[in-house]
């Protein structure tokens, strides 16, 4: 995985921005980190940002498809300066080639489509450029399921927090669709260094190449550490990146994509909430943190409000759900 974080954030890939010659150099890394993990890669062109997402497939015992993905552009340069983007997202293209090295050999239950999309990045993220909107609009295989990484590289929150909070890795989305979130739940301490917290998909806005899937109604999760101090600035580089907590998401994924191969459909249920599930999850963050910051006392106490407001299926008023997004904004930008 470093040997593929490396490559992504040398000068030759300086900054990967979609439609350059370092987006073309970035997109020939992936391509050749994919082949040597036994995989025949091919490129599809996304003429809206210039570039091209890099495919690859595991084919399986029936005619429908998993799609893993991480998109692999950044910001390019400015001023002089380029933007790395070590966490942003060299780190998840790194686990998810590791991943397809795990799997590339077995066949059994549904095929397995690796993406590393291009264009995800401004001024093409959330438009018709992206390369994940690209693949959506032209897909021509049968897709039951689709997990999507975006800074997963970073141990979250600022040096010296507990390992409890430092290893989490939040999946977001587990709840549209049926039986995902209770496999995510059972797998929530299932590798050492790893603490995989299931939260609902509206917690935060629309941040990635998920987005498309969600829209077409293709069930998804997506997994993300969340925005870290060096988010989209130069300073995102290598040394920065927790490597045994990428080594430990890479064995997790690739447990939950054998299992998601192999288990029954899982139908989308855009009804589906987790809100007190989410509010569970941030009580425990908040609970390892109460000798450290004062404020996740009364971070808690708001919690604690707002699990009272849920309903006896676990729902906040819609009214409500804007009070959970934004103290989920406020611990994040606290723990940067």
């Amino acid at each position: 995985m470093r040997s593929v974080v490396d490559a992504l954030c040398s000068p030759e890939c300086a900054g990967r921005r979609s439609g350059t010659k370092e987006g073309e150099a970035a997109r020939a890394v992936v391509v050749s980190a994919l082949r040597e993990a036994g995989l025949d890669p091919s490129e599809q062109a996304v003429p809206r940002c210039g570039g091209a997402n890099v495919l690859a497939t595991i084919p399986g015992d029936v005619d429908r498809y998993v799609v893993v993905a991480a998109h692999f552009d950044h910001l390019g340069k400015d001023r002089g300066r380029v933007y790395w983007g070590a966490d942003d997202n060299a780190a998840a293209v790194a686990i998810l080639v590791e991943v397809a090295r795990s799997i590339a050999r077995q066949k059994e239950g549904r095929g397995v489509i690796l993406a590393a999309f291009d264009g995800e990045e401004p001024p093409f993220f959330l438009s018709e450029a992206m390369g994940s909107q690209h693949f959506v609009r032209h897909a021509k295989e049968a897709i039951d399921f689709m997990v999507c990484m975006d800074l997963v590289g970073h141990r979250f929150g600022p040096a010296g927090v507990p390992d409890d909070v430092g290893q989490s890795l939040f999946a977001l989305g587990a709840e549209r669709s049926r039986g995902t979130y209770e496999l995510v739940a059972g797998l929530k301490r299932a590798e050492p260094g790893l603490v995989v917290r299931g939260v609902d998909a509206e917690i935060i806005p629309p941040l990635s190449d998920y987005e498309p899937f969600w829209r077409k109604q293709i069930p998804f999760l997506f997994l993300s550490a969340g925005r870290s101090r060096v988010y989209h600035t130069p300073e995102d580089t290598p040394e920065k990146l927790d490597y045994p907590k990428m080594e430990a998401t890479a064995r997790w994924l690739t447990r939950f994509v054998r299992a998601a191969r192999t288990r029954e459909d899982a139908a989308f249920d855009d009804a589906g909430r987790a809100d007190l599930a989410s509010l569970d999850e941030l009580r425990e963050v908040l609970s390892s943190l109460v000798t450290l910051a004062p404020e996740a006392r009364m971070a808690l106490s708001y919690v604690q409000t707002l699990r009272d407001a849920c309903d006896a299926e676990g729902r906040l008023p819609p009214a409500r759900r804007p009070e959970m997004t934004a103290l989920v904004a406020q611990i994040e930008s606290r723990l940067q």
